[in-house]
């Protein structure tokens, strides 16, 4: 279990059961959240990530999930109640998508934030035209891989040793196919449920 600092209002100031939050493109002004959370959350990560760097990376595509007073889809430079609560980084190269990180503050998980982040994340690999979605993710984490598989990612293959705390092997798991109409139609359904699971609102929650 990872934890991370905030500026601003305290975290434990607000009720995860009850928060609203919403999914856009990460802003420069989400850098050091986001640079917060990644270091809690994989700390064996070396060298860390430079989210400065990425930010300009033209490869590189940065989500957010944020919540605040309002949901403006610019910076709320002047209001700090604008937090971050997770976020999910993409590569997009050869026309392949890697998810880099997915990760999500722990004082906000179990309320659906991680999978609305991966659906964010399908939705722009489809409108990217990628021919496919990969990933990697620890043998262990059951939880995350019941994820990755309830929307349609299957393992590929192993890659011996990849994380550097144990030495634990990694799962490579991939996704093909996001542009068919079975899948868009079987993503909008998931959605849907994701929403009716959270009461969050598809129609409040674009990004």
């Amino acid at each position: 279990m990872c934890h991370s600092e905030h500026s601003g209002d305290s975290l434990h100031d607000r009720n995860p059961g009850t928060i609203g939050y919403r999914v856009r493109k990460m802003l420069w002004d989400d850098v050091e959240q986001v640079r917060g959370i990644d270091l809690f959350c994989f700390p064996t990560m070396l060298p860390p990530t430079n989210y400065k760097t990425e930010f300009i990376n033209p490869m590189a595509h940065y989500l957010v999930a944020y919540t605040g007073p309002s949901y403006d889809t610019v910076a709320d430079t002047e209001n700090p109640k604008t937090l971050i609560l997770g976020f999910i980084g993409l590569w997009y190269l050869a026309g392949e998508i890697h998810v880099i990180n997915l990760a999500v503050h722990p004082d906000f998980r179990s309320i659906g934030v991680g999978e609305l982040l991966l659906i964010r994340g399908i939705e722009v690999a489809i409108r990217l035209r990628a021919i496919l979605v990969t990933l990697e993710v620890r043998v262990s984490n059951i939880e995350a891989k019941a994820l990755y598989s309830k929307y349609g990612f299957s393992e590929r293959g192993i890659r011996r040793a990849y994380y550097l705390d144990n030495r634990e092997d990694a799962a490579i798991m991939t996704l093909e196919q996001m542009e068919s109409p079975a899948y868009i139609k079987k993503l909008q359904q998931l959605y849907r449920t994701w929403s009716e699971k959270t009461g969050i609102s598809s129609e409040t929650n674009e990004d």
